[in-house]
């Protein structure tokens, strides 16, 4: 059985490996012709040995998915062998759009806009051009506008799995951010 555990590992690190994305759990388990839950426990106990040895290379877990990817403590050597340019940073503007995106998904810009009351097609194009949204959809309604939504790219940024572990905002945090929102308005028209 042993013998089998470690061939099963060996495919599941090749299939990652070669795919380069994450790939869900369940067509995984199909592929090798596993139940999901004797796959994820392979893969929860291949995880924890990668954790565990000092490997260059990590899995993780995005939602209903898994990706093999390379540990975050080596991307600055990373970045010097493939000459990749260093991660984007994002402004106040790209901030909050991406917070509206993530907490009201799917979303359109419309209703992006009418939240932060200004323009926000610059920053919607930012955020897709690095992959940290992306069109999920389109609303059915006049003009079919576009539905956006967060990426997974979008939770490897941040350090989550799933949308779940995002902050929960509360409705005291809520009006305690109107308030912010107010006194900024107000203190621009006094100016």
């Amino acid at each position: 059985m042993e013998e089998n555990i470690i061939r099963i590992q060996a495919a599941i690190e090749a299939i990652l490996f070669s795919v380069g994305e994450a790939i869900d759990i369940k067509e995984l388990a199909k592929v090798l012709e596993l139940e999901v839950s004797d796959l994820d426990k392979i893969i929860d106990d291949m995880a924890e040995k990668y954790k565990d040895e000092d490997r260059g290379i990590h899995i993780v877990r995005l939602e209903n998915a898994v990706q093999l990817c390379t540990k975050n403590k080596y991307y600055d050597i990373l970045t010097k062998v493939v000459n990749m340019p260093q991660k984007h940073s994002l402004t106040d503007s790209l901030m909050e759009t991406l917070s509206i995106v993530a907490y009201k998904q799917p979303v359109t810009r419309q209703e992006i806009e009418a939240i932060r009351g200004v323009s926000c097609v610059h920053a919607i194009n930012k955020l897709v051009e690095y992959k940290l949204i992306a069109e999920v959809g389109r609303l059915d309604a006049v003009g079919r506008p576009i539905l956006f939504g967060t990426t997974e790219d979008f939770l490897r940024s941040f350090g989550v799995t799933s949308m779940d572990e995002l902050p929960v905002i509360t409705p005291d945090k809520i009006e305690d951010f109107k308030q912010e929102a107010m006194e900024e308005v107000n203190i621009k028209v006094d100016v």
